[in-house]
């Protein structure tokens, strides 16, 4: 598939909305410029699947082409106020009519729909934010009521948010295996490369964590949450992982949220489930993403159903307050009744939480199959969504959902989805988000990607996260 960028800067909408009717097509965007009629010649190219040309173009006005072997089809509008949405809605108009696909969430191909939907209940009331979704955007009726529930949900938790408030991330990007769906930067663990890099990285995330923690008590930041994630956190030593948590308590006032990620289960020991407990750890995540054993070892995941249970039963058996599962629909060999097969196993074990995620698929993974994207399911009444998000070329372009039982609802996720205050992140691949406390204002920290970037330029990063002092001093009485 390709796709001209003539003479306007929309590529990230235009590209987003060909990736959502066509998720499994390879995409070359060209950019360039042209007056007068279209007469581009398009490059010969070999792409997995629809086979199709877009251009999209202003001049005097806004053109949309688009061509398919022989087929063209043409739309023209005058250029107005928001020339962005007049173009938008021209190309969805096109591709569903090429492809007689309609996407349920209509223009709308960000990451975070629950948090657009929140700033339009804030500004201009329910009713009106509902018009917006469905008559500007042409989001789906029941995408729609989706969006207002999880807002909903969601409001009470960010009202609790003060203009000192933040959470934390810790970054473990190292993993036992690569699963087949996997695009994360993470490293597997029984490589000697990574065994040799886990204890100097363990020792530089420490000294990261002091730095933040002078950081935050310089500003008077009060921490509401921690989470520790990956990769898979459990990946370390019961060890390494009590000097980790040792360093938080140390520089950190931890009282409240504390959530780690132990998703594989091949990584769960008696072990450092206690430190993990004995440091205040109150939220778990056990993570088997389906409950077929055919499934789990296409996804090249070192675990059967059974080992599943077995570790969620030690979980239990800890007392954590809170225990998260995670399954994945859609992923290769998985029919859409093998999913609701596993999903009806996981909600009869009684996670307070469960997410869903719909698979996404990624450059950086290695699928060898292309999955149905048929997949629905039901969850039982006890189960209420409270928050949501949405990746590049999900299936269906569908939604993950994060459910929980009454009461349970994770804050950390919800701050984090919908950036209603500031992340400080440590680690490879974390992400610092400074959010100015009286407005929608966001400034990103970006750290350093890989682990070993991190370890070589340690000290660069700790001048990157100084931006985080310039950022609240900047704000002056204010803050």
């Amino acid at each position: 598939m390709i796709l001209y960028i003539l003479n306007h800067p929309y590529h990230y909408e235009m590209e987003n909305l060909c990736r959502c009717f066509c998720p499994t097509a390879s995409l070359r965007v060209i950019h360039g410029f042209s007056s007068g009629r279209i007469s581009i010649r398009p490059y010969r190219l070999r792409v997995v699947s629809h086979d199709m040309t877009v251009i999209t173009r202003i001049s005097t006005h806004i053109t949309v082409q688009l061509r398919q072997g022989r087929r063209r089809l043409t739309l023209t509008r005058s250029l107005g106020e928001n020339n962005e949405l007049t173009m938008a809605q021209m190309l969805f108009t096109l591709l569903r009519r090429a492809t007689g696909c309609t996407p349920p969430w209509g223009l709308l191909t960000g990451v975070r729909p629950s948090k657009l939907m929140l700033r339009l209940r804030r500004d201009e009331g329910e009713t009106a934010a509902e018009r917006y979704f469905r008559d500007t955007l042409w989001v789906s009726e029941e995408k729609t009521r989706l969006a207002t529930t999880i807002a909903k949900a969601e409001e009470p938790m960010i009202a609790l948010t003060k203009p000192r408030s933040f959470s934390l991330y810790i970054s473990i990007p190292f993993c036992p295996s690569r699963c087949s769906y996997c695009s994360f930067v993470s490293h597997t663990i029984n490589r000697a490369s990574a065994q040799k890099l886990i204890p100097s990285y363990v020792d530089a995330l420490c000294k990261e964590i002091v730095f933040t923690g002078e950081i935050a008590r310089n500003l008077g930041l009060e921490l509401t949450s921690v989470y520790i994630g990956g990769g898979t956190p459990t990946s370390l030593t019961s060890q390494q992982l009590y000097t980790l948590c040792e360093t938080l308590h140390a520089n950190f006032s931890i009282a409240g949220e504390f959530t780690v990620e132990a998703g594989r289960v091949d990584t769960i020991t008696a072990e450092k489930l206690r430190v993990l407990r004995e440091h205040g750890v109150n939220r778990i995540s056990v993570n088997p993403q389906s409950m077929d054993d055919r499934v789990l070892q296409l996804a090249g995941r070192q675990h059967s159903a059974q080992d599943v249970l077995d570790a969620y039963e030690l979980v239990r058996a800890h007392d954590f307050a809170c225990v998260n599962m995670d399954l994945i629909a859609g992923l290769p060999g998985d029919k859409p009744a093998g999913f609701t097969q596993s999903l009806a196993q996981v909600c009869a074990l009684k996670p307070e939480n469960i997410t869903v995620h719909v698979l996404a698929i990624k450059r950086a993974a290695r699928l060898e199959q292309l999955p149905t994207s048929d997949f629905l399911y039901t969850m039982p009444s006890e189960y209420a969504p409270y928050y949501m998000y949405r990746q590049s070329r999900s299936l269906g372009n569908l939604e993950n959902i994060g459910w929980t039982l009454p009461g349970h609802a994770c804050r950390y996720n919800v701050d984090m989805m919908e950036e209603s205050h500031t992340i400080l992140a440590c680690g490879a691949g974390g992400v610092t988000k400074l959010k100015h406390p009286h407005t929608d204002e966001l400034e990103r920290v970006f750290g350093l990607k890989y682990p070993y970037e991190y370890l070589r330029r340690f000290d660069e990063l700790m001048q990157r996260k100084a931006r985080v002092m310039e950022f609240y001093g900047a704000l002056g009485k204010i803050f």
